[in-house]
């Protein structure tokens, strides 16, 4: 059985620089009930994980969203809800909140802020970066934030959709 709605409803939001958070020009895009997945937390955290592998994103881990502002300035970033659900502020104190449920993928931007406001008991999430890279961890203070803007400048766009691969619907919002 594929597992991919090849059609999903998409969400995209323009989160501009706050305060410490740069943020990015780039938009956030949700893929709302993107993946049909089985209520056993582990086998769909497996089905997530080798969606992703195959579109070249890896490094993956399994867990929730951080409870505290952060952002990563030298990868981009998917999670995909695989139980569950969260409320998630995105770019920083005072930013856009959004929910994300069981089957939604979010693609976030390096440099956009993101915390989990609260979430269901049982919720789990898979999150990976393109080309497997590694990420660091900033958290909007003023100290990190010119070094971070500079880093996000040099930040390749992925080489694919993290789950449409070459054709996917990343290319069409995320330009150059």
């Amino acid at each position: 059985m594929e597992r991919v709605n090849t059609n999903p409803h998409i969400l995209h939001y323009n989160i501009k620089p706050n305060g410490n958070f740069p943020n990015n020009d780039l938009p956030v895009i949700v893929y709302t009930k993107a993946l049909q997945l089985p209520r056993q937390k582990n086998k769909a955290a497996d089905i997530a994980q080798k969606i992703f592998l195959r579109n070249d994103w890896g490094n993956t881990w399994r867990n929730g969203i951080y409870d505290f502002h952060h952002y990563h300035s030298n990868t981009h970033e998917c999670m995909a809800v695989c139980m569950g659900n969260a409320d998630v502020i995105l770019g920083g104190p005072g930013g856009k909140k959004i929910n994300l449920e069981s089957g939604d993928v979010i693609i976030l931007p390096c440099g956009v802020g993101h915390k989990c406001l609260s979430c269901s008991d049982d919720f789990l999430c898979v999150g990976v970066y393109p080309q497997a890279r590694d990420y660091d961890m900033n958290y909007g203070t003023a100290e990190e934030l010119e070094a971070a803007i500079e880093k996000i400048k040099t930040i390749p766009l992925p080489k694919k959709d993290p789950l449409f691969g070459d054709e996917g619907f990343l290319k069409m919002y995320w330009k150059d």
